[in-house]
């Protein structure tokens, strides 16, 4: 089979080399602070850059490229950083055209509307010198030259507009008399004739046939009237399974970021889904008691977060007689409906009629969610008649919100668009399918599914179903919050931690009717789109008891560092490194390029070039204040976040520890050079300043590890842990007994011999494996020289923090020594990371900081007779486990007293 067009970028070039691409500042400058950052749409921009500045496949670049990436991870602001680039390269004219006019009213407000919360550019867009305005237009016959001009339009309306032209409308002409960009989103819904088996020449051929226009051919029409147009087209559910699809996208898939791998990489809700024997109303109850709940548990950790609720209707009357009903019952709730909820989840985790639980056939029975949320309400005094109060002011007629006519009001298409706002005070949406596309919403935890028929037909998964699929993969945008300063913003934390209360606030529940067949049928529909394992399951893993009689375990400690701010009081200069950097400026210089008509070489007109270096205080204080002003980065009040003791612009300008002494390399004619305008000065100056905030950015370090590690109790640091795992999903032998005799893995870790592993069962990766069964064969000569040895898996039980940036690290092992002498009882803890081949380069800083920890550390000794020493060991992996072998034994396995001699140095502190 043919490769993608992104399969053939990454071997042309190497993954490495496309992580190395700069993503230029004034791309990255002119993003809203903090937008952007993630790793994949780093990624996103890095591909379209070579791909736009390169030739693979020995073929020039096309101008006609999809982006298929998953709902959530950030489309359009991947087209806010492309119309950034594109202006850059001469571009001015954007067309945007969607399918739906809710989608048209979202984008409009992300791409115009700087007081917006989803404002996708920073306050001020500037290239150079230039500054730049986003403009709505109608057409672009008469659009200023200097602006980024965007017309709006669904598919529909762009269609009938050309095809039917009318005065001030856009027509066929405005793309051919200039070059355009033409952003399509949700572009699946221009695949008609594709799907059909039409080829693009063939579609190409029937322009001119009136009676045959579709939206496909105008959109090709329009992309094909000028040589240098841009088709970029953005969707989450391209259907690269449908040959005709797949053919025409070969040489345009440009970057795929499925909602699988989206959800691996952490970035969305986990899903649930409750199938409940009840009626409608009292279906919506329990999400209100879990919604509640939810709520509840995020203001006890100090996040004020309002989860919203969708309720999905069959039809409009439906649905408007669902709304009616459930404003007049929140009205009438009584204590006793709340005690029957209780007593029906109490009853259902004592009996053996559990509710399903679609992500895992083996998982705990999702009742005890509810058993939670009732458990939690009485821990904090919250009672029934309390919680009724709540639910009537949360769920009153003014915080409900109908989503259902086919023409909203702009306000009610922006209210429901914006329910993350904390002025928005709708707590539940009622719909029937004007949500299905185009949604942003981070907050919605629950749907309730008010009906409970499905439309499968032959064993395949019905339109329905489909898109009810889709809604949850729109409602799966993970709600980005922290508790403690090293946890990311964006991603789901407690994967590994199902017992942690916070866990409910990373899950999407979908309750649905009792209807087996149905939900089969969508656990198939949530796998094919992505927004499901094929498998799944929560392991539970258990210190042994034999290990909970050990001193170790009782009385013992495992020695951590800690996470610490950093502090910028001590920062009072810009770095050297940074002032003596190097800045080159090139002017057009307006020399020429002729080419023969039978010469293949090109004749350049000679001209004298000359370099002269300018300290930039020369330029005056005035200009200098004039560029500072135009970029956003060097407003006061952001400097003082990164220079806490400056005291004035006018310091940074003139003042030796800041700009003072910085200078500019200026190339071009002699007599530009020797006589520098105004407008080259300032471009100097602006790109001096937007290479030093890219400096300054790249070395700002926010927190620091300590280099003293303190002692921990072992028996509050370790305990049994229950993990979610997905089997198959990367790598192979995650989630995977050793206790498995049709295994290569296979060892018995229950054994009385092998007591030294602390757990009971090792679910880990293959190294991991490998490195367990190392230990194993190397057990006896440990025996021969230490008086107790424990190997110990990390089950993300403890973090330890690189003593530089304050990198939160998490070894998977480890190894406990104890050596009794004459003198002293020495206790060596040793972190162990295995590691397989594809990580090495990767995750090689992990490495380096755990070789500088016997040197570099320090200890908060607890006793004189007993002395501790940490010891970090290079990765293991399997292939080269000689080479970690020889280290490991020259650390541990010396004659005796040369290990003692050697951690006589390490800890420094007693």
């Amino acid at each position: 089979m043919s490769k993608y067009l992104h399969q053939i970028i990454t071997e042309e070039l190497g993954r490495k080399t496309i992580e190395k691409t700069d993503v230029p500042e004034f791309l990255k400058g002119n993003l809203r602070r903090g937008f952007g950052e993630r790793e994949y749409q780093k990624r996103a921009f890095q591909y379209f850059i070579n791909y736009w500045n390169e030739n693979f496949d020995g073929k020039p670049p096309k101008k006609h490229l999809l982006f298929h990436m998953a709902t959530g991870s950030g489309k359009t602001l991947i087209m806010a950083g492309l119309i950034l680039y594109l202006y850059e390269k001469g571009y001015r004219n954007f067309l945007f055209f969607v399918n739906s006019t809710n989608i048209i009213e979202k984008t409009r407000d992300n791409f115009l509307n700087p007081v917006s919360s989803k404002y996708l550019f920073a306050e001020t867009v500037s290239i150079g010198s230039k500054q730049i305005r986003i403009k709505e237009v109608d057409n672009f016959q008469a659009a200023n030259g200097e602006d980024i001009n965007i017309v709006f339009s669904t598919i529909q309306g762009l269609h009938s507009r050309l095809n039917t032209p009318k005065e001030n409308s856009i027509t066929y002409e405005d793309f051919e008399d200039g070059k355009i960009v033409l952003i399509s989103d949700e572009a699946h819904h221009i695949n008609a004739e594709t799907k059909r088996g039409k080829k693009q020449e063939i579609i190409s051929a029937d322009f001119d046939n009136e009676e045959v226009v579709s939206w496909e051919q105008t959109v090709l029409k329009i992309f094909t009237a000028h040589s240098e147009n841009v088709l970029l087209e953005f969707t989450a559910t391209a259907d690269l399974q449908d040959p005709n699809i797949a053919a025409k996208y070969k040489d345009k898939l440009l970057f795929d970021y499925p909602l699988s791998q989206f959800r691996i990489d952490k970035y969305s809700k986990e899903v649930k889904v409750t199938e409940m024997d009840l009626l409608p109303f009292d279906r919506a109850l329990y999400a209100m008691i879990l919604s509640q709940y939810r709520r509840k548990i995020f203001e006890k950790n100090g996040q004020h977060v309002k989860p919203v609720i969708l309720f999905k209707s069959k039809t409009i009357k439906e649905s408007e007689e669902f709304l009616k009903e459930f404003s007049e019952r929140i009205k009438d709730l009584k204590v006793s409906d709340l005690e029957k909820i209780e007593k029906n989840a109490l009853r259902n985790i004592s009996t053996e009629k559990p509710q399903i639980d679609i992500f895992s056939e083996t998982a705990p029975r999702l009742d005890k969610i509810f058993t939670k949320a009732f458990e939690f309400f009485k821990t904090q005094k919250i009672t029934f008649e309390n919680l009724i109060l709540e639910f009537q002011e949360d769920f009153s007629e003014e915080k409900l919100i109908s989503v259902n006519s086919k023409d909203e009001s702009e306000q009610k298409q922006i209210a429901v668009n914006t329910l993350e706002d904390e002025n928005n005070e709708y707590r539940a949406v009622f719909a029937v399918d004007k949500l299905n596309e185009g949604w942003d919403v981070l907050n919605l935890f629950d749907i309730v599914r008010l009906f409970n028929t499905r439309d499968s037909k032959a064993g395949k998964v019905g339109k329905t179903t489909m898109a009810e699929a889709q809604l949850i993969g729109r409602g799966a945008r993970y709600f980005p919050f922290k508790i403690t300063p090293e946890q990311d913003l964006y991603l789901r934390k407690y994967d590994e931690d199902l017992e942690n209360e916070l866990r409910v606030c990373e899950e999407l529940y979908y309750h649905s009717a009792h209807n087996p067949l149905y939900i089969q049928e969508l656990k198939r529909a949530l796998i094919e789109t992505g927004m499901l394992p094929k498998q799944s399951t929560e392991i539970t893993i258990s210190l042994k008891d034999s290990f909970k009689e050990t001193e170790l375990f009782q009385n013992g400690y495992i020695y951590l560092n800690e996470q610490e701010k950093y502090k910028r009081e001590d920062v009072v200069s810009l770095e050297a490194g940074i002032r003596n950097a190097k800045h080159e400026v090139t002017l057009k210089t307006g020399r020429t390029q002729t080419t023969g008509a039978f010469n293949e070489k090109e004749q350049t007109t000679g001209l004298e070039l000359k370099t002269v270096k300018f300290p930039i205080h020369d330029f005056g204080a005035h200009l200098i204040r004039k560029a500072l002003n135009k970029l956003e980065f060097y407003h006061f009040n952001n400097l003082k976040t990164y220079f806490p003791h400056l005291k004035s612009i006018m310091e940074f300008i003139e003042s030796n520890d800041y700009l003072g002494t910085v200078t500019v390399d200026i190339l071009g004619l002699p007599e530009q050079v020797q006589n520098l305008s105004a407008k080259d000065k300032l471009e100097a100056v602006l790109k001096v300043l937007e290479d030093t905030a890219a400096y300054i950015i790249s070395e700002k370090v926010d927190f620091k590890g300590t280099k003293v590690f303190k002692a921990k109790a072992f028996n509050k640091v370790f305990s049994n842990k229950t993990i979610n795992v997905m089997i198959n999903e990367g790598e192979q032998e995650l989630g995977k007994p050793m206790n498995d005799r049709a295994s290569k893995y296979y060892l018995d870790l229950n054994k009385k011999e092998r007591d030294w592993y602390a757990f009971d069962e090792n679910y880990g990766t293959s190294e991991e494996k490998h490195f367990v069964k190392y230990v194993d064969k190397i057990y006896d000569k440990l025996k021969a020289k230490y008086d107790e040895i424990y190997l110990v898996r990390n089950e993300h039980h403890f973090k330890i923090y690189t003593f530089d940036e304050g990198k939160p690290l998490q070894p998977d092992f480890v190894l406990f020594l104890k050596n009794n002498s004459s003198q002293k009882t020495f206790h060596y803890q040793v972190f162990i990371e295995p590691k397989g081949n594809h990580l090495l380069k990767t995750d090689e800083w992990k490495q380096n900081f755990l070789n500088t920890l016997k040197s570099e550390h320090k200890l908060e000794q607890i006793s004189r007779s007993r002395e501790y020493v940490i010891w970090g060991m290079p990765f293991y992996n399997n292939e080269t486990e000689p080479m970690f072998d020889g280290a490991f034994e020259a650390a541990f396995l010396k004659e005796e007293g040369s290990v003692i001699l050697e951690t006589t140095e390490i800890a420094v502190e007693v």
